[in-house]
């Protein structure tokens, strides 16, 4: 008996995420977007009182193009985070007595979570930005001490991981929440539903 059989898409080429981050590779895994990581061959440079928006596009940019020549015709991710409260950017903190001071300065405030995204192929590249906000509750002494000897400020940009015991630390959030994790998704699933429309998934 004969019919119609229905023929699957090739799968899609992998992005390469031109980053180590364990953050933004589960982000990229739970939303089932197939790649490979490579880590960028890219110094980056913080001054405090830079833009914070043209930063993390530079940087973002600055990763993908690192890594952008052994990818072949393969989509390259890059992606950078920072945190900026009042014009004064929070990279990450080198010790624990910054991570406190970090920590002190955001407590019952509102900031931004402000991250860059590039994405590259031999034919184009794209390059945008998206804005978290975040609120803290006010901190004691103990809270920040407390959250200081977990140890898990370390490597973060704000000197806090909301994904973990710094939920604690926070009592609003407006925006992309995966942003502030590590990888701004909303932005790059709608990059990837208009550039690679059902390619990954989307659109």
């Amino acid at each position: 008996m004969g019919g119609t059989q229905e023929v699957s898409a090739p799968p899609a080429a992998p992005l390469l995420l031109a980053s180590t981050s364990p953050q933004r590779h589960a982000i990229l895994e739970q939303l089932g977007i197939p790649f490979d990581a490579v880590a960028p061959r890219y110094e980056e440079h913080d001054p405090p009182n830079a833009d914070a928006v043209e930063l993390v596009k530079a940087h973002a940019q600055g990763k993908a193009r690192s890594v952008a020549g052994g990818a072949g015709e393969r989509p390259v991710l890059g992606v950078d985070t920072t945190v900026v409260l009042d014009g004064r950017l929070f990279a990450k903190a080198s010790s624990a007595e910054e991570a406190a001071a970090m920590l002190d300065a955001l407590a019952g405030k509102t900031h931004l979570v402000v991250s860059g995204l590039c994405l590259l192929t031999p034919a184009w590249e794209l390059v945008d930005h998206v804005a978290t906000r975040v609120s803290f509750r006010p901190l004691t002494p103990r809270d920040v001490a407390r959250y200081v000897a977990s140890g898990e400020w370390e490597g973060r940009a704000g000197a806090y991981a909301i994904q973990g015991l710094g939920a604690s630390l926070v009592a609003e959030i407006d925006g992309d929440y995966l942003n502030v994790v590590g990888l701004p998704a909303a932005l790059l699933v709608r990059v990837l539903a208009e550039r690679f429309e059902g390619v990954y998934g989307f659109g």
